[in-house]
């Protein structure tokens, strides 16, 4: 019966003991594939960290050049600012600071009707001064250097004009050797007032000197021969808001040699030659001026007897000469126009032995204008007259030949009226139109194209064939190109 009750509980527990059985493969097979998934898993966080790690070192070699660009960057920068100071030092300190050199040529070609003449006027060393021949033809410079920055730093300026400025054409007689066109010190006294002194141009009238600032080829009548010349001496300028005047102390006009110096073979003059300017700025566009000069200069030298003048008959080398005239600039945009009236006189110094006088007046006026063909443009007309008849003409800067004429430029008694052998022959007044057009290529360039007309009212142009007439005509093309 025990053994039966054994036998009974033993069949009974043989499931349990077969599902315990099952549950501990099943068991085992899932730890499997756990330690299976984990190894896959750990497998996989390795590639994951060795991507990362690929990935991180271009970017970290990529962030290694880019600290090295900037490194570099920042030296070259350094190495600029470096040269910019020095440059900086070198411009405010060094031997070129304040040093400017600019300036122009202005090759020419003129043909003028009366001596039948025709060509280039280029570095023609030639010291004889002619409307026809002046400032025109040459290379300019301009060499300034200013000591120190502000307007109140002083300055030195030099202008070369080796063939065709005062020094070969006008000073001391035009003996032609003299390279220097003007030489002057500027020395600021205060926002003010400046002292300066050297060799100057005068301060007369609307026309400047430089072919590159010209509207013509030509200069007018009156720059040419009635208004001062160059002057070396010293003297003060003062402006301030819309006046200005500018005031010289000098010896007379075209001489550089001392007042000491003897002078024409008998004694020097040493009577100093006053001249000033007074401008007033009517507004943007009009400047109003006006200027004088008041000194001795010397006559002309003697043709017969032992005194002084064109006829001998004044007892000293020297006589008083008095100038004054008015001007006016009025420039907007691209319309220009200038007015200028003249008046001189000089005791003793005319053709017959009296009193040279002479007057004038010029009216310029000059436009530019675009075109679609040759681009910018302009065009400018002068009218110029002086009037130099009283006592058979001279004075100024009108010299007179032996026979009482400048065949040349139109001045002087004519031959019929010499050879008749009056003592009251007139001298010749002059006028003269010019016409001119312009083109501007560059800003650098400047083309000119000139037709002028000169007649007198007497017969004083002297032509190739030795007869004289009343009248002259040039026609001249020029380049000027600016440096």
């Amino acid at each position: 019966m025990m053994k039966k009750v054994l036998i009974s509980a033993l069949i009974a527990a043989l499931p349990g003991v077969a599902m315990a059985d099952a549950k501990t493969d099943e068991i085992v097979r899932l730890k499997a594939q756990m330690q299976k998934l984990q190894q896959q898993m750990a497998e996989l966080q390795k590639a994951v960290e060795a991507a990362s790690a690929s990935a991180a070192k271009p970017a970290a070699e990529a962030a290694a050049a880019d600290e090295d660009a900037k490194a570099e960057l920042k030296e070259r920068v350094a190495n600029m600012e470096l040269k910019v100071d020095r440059l900086n030092t070198a411009a405010t300190d060094g031997p070129l600071a304040g040093l400017s050199i600019t300036g122009y040529l202005d090759p020419t070609y003129i043909y003028n009707r009366a001596p039948n003449s025709a060509g280039f006027q280029f570095l023609n060393h030639q010291n004889t001064y002619a409307y026809s021949n002046s400032t025109f033809g040459d290379v300019y410079l301009d060499i300034k250097k200013t000591f120190g920055v502000g307007p109140t730093a002083p300055s030195a300026e030099i202008t070369i004009m080796p063939n065709r400025g005062s020094g070969n054409t006008l000073l001391d007689g035009g003996s032609g050797n003299n390279i220097i066109n003007t030489a002057v010190i500027n020395f600021p006294l205060t926002d003010t007032w400046t002292f300066n002194a050297g060799l100057m141009n005068s301060f007369g009238g609307y026309e400047v000197q430089q072919s590159n600032q010209m509207v013509t080829l030509t200069h007018g009548l009156l720059y040419d021969f009635s208004d001062p010349g160059s002057y070396i001496g010293a003297g003060f300028n003062w402006s301030h808001d819309v006046w200005a005047w500018k005031f010289l102390l000098a010896n007379e006009q075209y001489r550089t040699h001392a007042n000491n110096q003897a002078f024409n073979g008998t004694r020097s003059n040493n009577t100093p030659t006053a001249t000033a300017r007074v401008d007033y700025t009517w507004s943007s566009a009009l400047d109003l001026g006006m200027s004088m000069n008041a000194g001795r200069q010397t006559l002309p030298s003697t043709t017969t007897g032992s005194g002084y003048g064109y006829q001998g008959t004044a007892p000293g080398p020297y006589s008083n000469y008095f100038f004054t005239e008015a001007d006016a600039s009025y420039t907007l945009g691209d319309i220009q126009y200038n007015a200028e009236l003249d008046y001189g006189q000089q005791q003793r110094a005319a053709w017959n032995g009296g009193n040279a006088v002479w007057y004038g007046a010029s009216l310029l006026g000059h436009r530019k204008w675009m075109t679609e063909t040759v681009g910018k443009m302009g065009a400018t007309l002068r009218y110029d007259y002086l009037n130099n008849s009283k006592n058979g003409g001279g004075g100024g800067g009108i010299a007179l030949g032996s026979n009482g004429v400048d065949g040349v430029n139109g001045f002087g008694v004519s031959a019929a009226c010499l050879a008749s052998g009056s003592s009251d022959c007139k001298g010749a007044n002059r006028q003269a139109l010019t016409a001119d057009l312009l083109f501007f290529p560059t800003d650098q360039l400047t083309l000119k194209l000139e037709y002028r007309h000169d007649w007198a009212s007497e017969s004083v142009f002297l032509r190739n064939d030795g007869s004289y007439r009343k009248s002259n005509d040039l026609i001249g093309a020029q380049a000027v190109y600016t440096f």
